[in-house]
């Protein structure tokens, strides 16, 4: 027997005592918690002498909004669709409630330590708590042209998005309690500090704000998808596989709303990547087309692949192709060509479905949607492909923004970048694993992980939340 089955039921005092550690920042800075919730947000001289460009902003709140709706009705009805009847409202609760975690924890300490001036590895978690000085001045250092606060907005939403993706590989098993305890423990030591080292000011591998290692990844190759994906089968390797795994048939209950799922997640994604440029202007057209362009070739190689083999090309098949090639294209996005985000496109597609087809039934893992096949895969692929691939045509920065020792430094597609990439690649799969392992026998003994099998043979939206998604 698992030994996850025989934990006991949660009790309301273990999950408050390990809930306390999400507001571990703001218990360290207690004193000043009156000063920050009733005082405006000062702007510096230089910050409030920056003008917003409205135009900018506009783009950069839908592109907001749009990331937003990748989770929600995006993933919730794309992963709900994929599991049994009994299940989905589980499944989709899985997405919602973190709608509401991570926007507190982002609010509380979360950006600080993304965005915050800190070290190499994660920003000072007390420098924007409860989003002091977030206010409507840019903030020079990551958006010259809109307000600091749409900035923060923008990126809270990859934060709500990326644990929501691993929820996939655990579905159908995992205990709400635990659930809700571990994701908020893998944002605080997983997420904002992976945020921070790619994307923050100073961060170790952050190309263009002063990093060690120079890594391109426009928007969440890394920090979202390969982080995600390997937490997720590390996860689901702790977890065990789901009773009658792999003998029973476990097939969707409602393909129909997994398909309007992924339409949800294709729109959304312009949003995700087009966004990245935090600006309107024509680099924010090049990752729109770059995006649309690598998904359109994924769902047709995964189809035509799935057709050679199987002898026919499965509707979910086409829509598992388009979302590969989104993942997979999501840190190029914003460097490549649009030839060059086909060809990535067109590899996606056929890795993606090899991983998910082949690789998980040879080690016989049970990620239940398939979290780390077309994510962790799809973007360990695209981070790699972009080593390569990355043009100063498409992104000129990336040819003399980056100095090594005073000396400007080209990240133009070659052996070295690539190097640069499979250093970020092999730094995030040890990190999202190492904690992931951590945290997942933490949370086991503090509320217990798995639902007992009754629970999960009653099926999880009436043991966990006592309802039914619908009326037989």
């Amino acid at each position: 027997m698992n030994t996850f089955h025989s934990r006991s039921r949660f009790h309301s005092a273990g999950l408050w005592s390990g809930l306390a550690v999400f507001f571990f920042t703001a218990a360290a800075n207690a004193a000043d918690i009156p000063a920050v919730l009733t005082q405006a947000p000062p702007a510096t001289a230089a910050a409030a002498a920056l003008p917003v460009n409205t135009g900018d902003n506009a783009w950069m709140l839908v592109s907001t909004a749009l990331v937003l709706m990748m989770t929600a009705p995006g993933l919730i009805l794309f992963y709900g669709g994929l599991v049994r009847s009994k299940n989905v409202l589980s499944t989709m609760m899985h997405s919602l409630v973190l709608m509401g975690v991570m926007s507190l924890l982002w609010m509380v300490y979360g950006y600080s330590m993304a965005f915050g001036t800190g070290n190499a590895f994660f920003g000072n978690p007390l420098q924007y708590l409860f989003l002091k000085d977030v206010g409507a001045a840019p903030n020079a250092d990551y958006a010259a042209t809109i307000p600091h606060q749409t900035f923060m907005l923008f990126q809270m939403m990859f934060a709500i998005i990326t644990p929501a993706l691993i929820s996939g590989a655990v579905a159908e098993r995992i205990k709400f309690s635990a659930y809700v305890l571990f994701m908020g423990l893998w944002a605080t030591v997983v997420y904002f500090p992976l945020c921070h080292m790619v994307w923050g000011k100073g961060g170790y591998f952050n190309w263009a704000l002063g990093g060690q290692i120079p890594v391109l990844d426009f928007a969440g190759g890394t920090v979202v998808h390969i982080s995600s994906g390997v937490s997720a089968l590390v996860l689901a390797l702790m977890l065990g596989k789901r009773d009658g795994f792999p003998h029973e048939p476990m097939m969707p209950h409602n393909v129909v709303l997994s398909l309007i799922g992924t339409g949800l997640l294709w729109v959304g994604w312009f949003g995700f990547n087009a966004g990245s440029a935090v600006n309107a202007g024509g680099l924010a057209t090049s990752a729109f087309a770059a995006t649309h362009f690598s998904a359109a070739a994924a769902a047709l190689s995964w189809g035509f692949v799935e057709w050679r083999l199987k002898g026919h090309p499965s509707v979910l098949g086409v829509a598992s192709g388009m979302v590969a090639g989104l993942a997979t294209i999501t840190p190029a996005s914003g460097f490549v060509t649009v030839p060059a985000a086909t060809g990535i496109g067109l590899v996606a597609g056929v890795v993606c479905y090899f991983a998910v087809s082949k690789l998980k039934m040879k080690f016989g893992y049970d990620d239940s949607l398939d979290v780390f096949g077309v994510h962790g895969v799809g973007s360990i692929t695209g981070m790699l492909l972009l080593g390569f691939l990355a043009s100063a045509d498409v992104n000129p920065a990336i040819a003399s923004t980056f100095k090594a020792n005073g000396v400007e430094v080209s990240l133009v597609g070659g052996t070295a970048q690539f190097l640069n990439q499979l250093k970020a690649v092999g730094f995030t799969i040890v990190l999202a694993a190492v904690a992931t392992f951590v945290l997942v026998k933490l949370v086991d003994k503090v509320v217990g992980l798995r639902v007992e099998r009754e629970d999960e043979s009653l099926g999880l939206d009436l043991s966990q939340h006592g309802e039914r998604a619908y009326n037989d």
